[in-house]
């Protein structure tokens, strides 16, 4: 089982945190260590702290923010991270070709207003695999479901923004 977001207005830096980790093994490594669950509850905050320098944390984290987080542990090998909004009928074709290289990508999501980050981690022949920070679960998540807003299994239909990588230049 993967880590849960500590509270409700954590998923933001549950995601920042998660997709470091995948990033970078020697940051991750805590989540492999004694007591994971309290190295990821702790790093929740720093993260929060840490993005959220000038806008409420009670209000989530900012795609922007996101990027930041994210480039934090990828720009050591010439990726930055950037966001930008999901479309109606989006291709998905820089989220996709990121995840299948490796590289994880944050999606807010919502329905009528952006509500949850959840991460997209891996790409099958079926679907992405997207860790969902308050089940501390990774649901599959087809690509047609994301194009159409009718995202099941993380609570909110729609995508509403994406952090995905870019080579650093």
């Amino acid at each position: 089982m993967w880590p849960r977001q500590r509270d409700g207005v954590t998923c933001g830096p549950s995601v920042a945190v998660m997709a470091g980790a995948l990033l970078d093994a020697e940051y991750g490594a805590a989540l492999r260590g004694a007591r994971p669950q309290q190295w990821f509850d702790a790093e929740q905050g720093r993260v929060h702290r840490a993005v959220n320098r000038f806008w409420p944390r009670a209000l989530g984290t900012t795609p922007a923010a996101m990027a930041r987080a994210l480039t934090e542990h990828s720009a050591a090998r010439g990726v930055r991270y950037r966001w930008r909004p999901a479309l109606p009928g989006d291709s998905l074709t820089d989220v996709c070709a990121a995840v299948a290289a490796g590289w994880p990508v944050a999606m807010l999501i919502g329905a009528v207003i952006p509500r949850h980050w959840v991460l997209l981690t891996e790409l099958d022949t079926a679907a992405l695999h997207c860790y969902e920070p308050s089940a501390g679960a990774v649901v599959p998540v087809p690509p047609a479901a994301i194009r159409e807003a009718r995202i099941a299994g993380l609570g909110y239909p729609r995508a509403v923004a994406f952090v995905v990588p870019h080579l650093a230049g």
